[in-house]
């Protein structure tokens, strides 16, 4: 299943099985998440949690996000339902 990047959703729980995908220039978004926000070691990772789709649906999920020290996680996506 495919999913809309603007589709809003939370997470419930922990992020479980988290594993870094990249670091620094290998992220494709690197200056733009340096230009909204600020310099920082950035990295893309991804894992598995339970999440709650604004439709109300739950359910595990794949998800990805972008993390730097002292600015935190932002940007979360999900890539795809794994139930």
């Amino acid at each position: 299943m495919t999913l809309a990047a603007t589709m809003h959703f939370e997470i419930i729980g922990e992020i479980e099985d988290v594993e870094t995908i990249a670091v620094g220039g290998a992220i494709n978004d690197i200056q733009r998440l340096r230009m909204r926000y600020g310099l920082g070691r950035w990295r893309k990772l991804k894992g598995t949690a339970t999440v709650r789709l604004a439709s109300g649906r739950t359910g595990q999920a794949e998800v990805h996000w972008y993390e730097a020290h002292g600015v935190g996680r932002v940007k979360f996506k999900i890539k795809r339902f794994l139930d």
